[in-house]
C-alpha cells in the first residue's frame, strides 16, 4: 500500500487553453503552451495527502514518537485524515482527528470507513477551530497522543521536497516553466517550488489562495485571516493569485462536462489559477505549465454547485 504512493501521472489540459488562443492572435499560444495536471487521486488514499501523511508517520515512527499505545492525533479538514486514517488502519496505529463538521458527507463516511475516531468542531471556525481543538486535546494528554500537527511538521514539505517535484522535473523532462497550486497547510507548493527552484532557478513558482476568509474550497486556506502554517515560507512564491469560489465551482463543473474529468474544488481552483497564468504570458512565449490535481470529485458530489448549469 505505501508502494502505492506517488509515481502519479501528468494529465494534458491543453484543450482549455483554446478559449485564451481564440481571444489572441492566430495560434499565439497555441502550440508553445502546455498545461498539465498532476493527478494525485490516483494514490492509494484518494490525494495528494497521502505523501505528507505517509512522511510524517514514517519520521515519527522512526523517531518513537508514535510508539506501541500512542495515538494519532492532527486536525484536518478531511484528506489529510483520511491518509492518516488509512496509515493507521494498515499499519496498526490509532488515529484520533479534529475536522470541521461541515465537511462533506462523503469524507467524513471515508473515515469511519477506515476507524478513525472523529472529534467535530465549530463548522464557523473552519480549519483554524480544528487546530485549536486538537492542540487542547494534545495539551491534555501528551502522553496519550502522538500530535503530527501538519501546518508545523517539517515532514509535510519534505515529502514534496523529495518527491512530487522530482516526479514533475523527470515527468517534463525538465522542461517545466511554471508550477502552479493552491496554499492549504502550505507544503504542496513550499516543498515542491523549494526544489524545483533548485533544480533550475528561472521556474516561476505561483501560488493560489481563496480570495475570502469565507470560501467554499475545502482543503485550501485565505492566509490573511487564518493561523498561518509555521512550516510557510513566502519567500519560494513569485506571485499569488486569489481565486473565486465561484470560479472553483465553474470550473469542476467545466472539467467534468466537457473533458470527463472528474476533480475537487481545490483542483478546479488550480486550473482556474494556471489559465490566468497562461493568460498573463506574452505573445509566443513557450511554456510549460504544471498544476497540482489535489483530490477528484468524489469527495464533492453531494455538493449542489453540480446541479448548477
Amino acid at each position: 500500500m505505501l508502494a502505492g504512493i506517488g509515481n502519479t501521472p501528468l494529465l494534458p489540459l491543453d484543450a482549455l487553453i483554446r478559449d485564451l488562443v481564440d481571444a489572441q492572435p492566430a495560434n499565439a499560444r497555441g502550440p508553445n503552451v502546455h498545461l498539465l495536471g498532476k493527478a494525485e487521486w490516483y494514490n492509494p488514499g484518494g490525494s495528494v495527502k497521502d505523501r505528507a501523511a505517509a512522511r510524517i508517520v514514517a519520521e515519527a515512527r522512526a523517531a518513537g514518537k508514535l510508539a506501541p499505545g500512542k495515538i494519532l492525533l492532527d486536525s484536518t479538514s478531511g484528506n489529510t485524515g483520511i491518509s492518516y486514517a488509512m496509515l493507521g488502519a494498515a499499519l496498526g496505529f490509532p488515529v484520533t482527528l479534529c475536522v470541521p463538521e461541515n465537511v462533506s458527507p462523503e469524507r467524513k463516511r471515508i473515515l469511519r470507513a477506515y476507524g478513525a475516531n472523529i472529534i467535530y468542531t465549530d463548522p464557523a471556525e473552519g480549519s483554524d477551530g480544528a487546530i485549536k481543538v486538537a492542540r487542547q486535546y494534545a495539551q491534555r494528554d501528551p502522553e496519550l497522543y502522538f500530535y503530527a500537527d501538519q501546518y508545523s511538521n517539517d515532514a509535510n514539505w519534505r515529502a514534496h521536497y523529495e518527491t512530487t517535484a522530482s516526479e514533475i522535473w523527470q515527468q517534463t523532462e525538465g522542461r517545466i516553466t511554471h508550477f502552479v497550486a493552491m496554499l492549504g497547510t502550505t507544503g504542496t507548493f513550499v516543498g515542491t517550488a523549494r526544489r524545483l527552484k533548485q533544480l533550475n532557478p528561472t521556474i516561476r513558482c505561483i501560488s493560489l489562495q481563496p480570495d475570502s476568509a469565507f470560501h467554499g474550497i475545502e482543503g485550501a486556506k485565505h492566509l490573511p485571516s487564518a493561523i498561518m502554517p509555521r512550516i510557510y515560507d513566502s519567500s519560494v512564491a513569485d506571485e499569488n493569485l486569489e481565486i473565486a469560489t465561484e470560479d472553483a465551482h465553474a470550473m469542476a463543473r467545466r472539467l467534468a462536462r466537457e473533458q470527463g474529468l472528474l476533480v475537487g474544488v481545490s483542483a478546479a481552483a488550480a486550473v482556474v489559477g494556471s489559465l490566468q497564468v497562461i493568460d498573463s504570458l506574452e505573445i509566443n512565449q513557450r511554456a510549460t505549465i504544471i498544476t497540482i490535481l489535489a483530490d477528484s470529485g468524489e469527495k464533492y458530489l453531494s455538493e449542489r454547485f453540480w446541479d448548477e448549469e
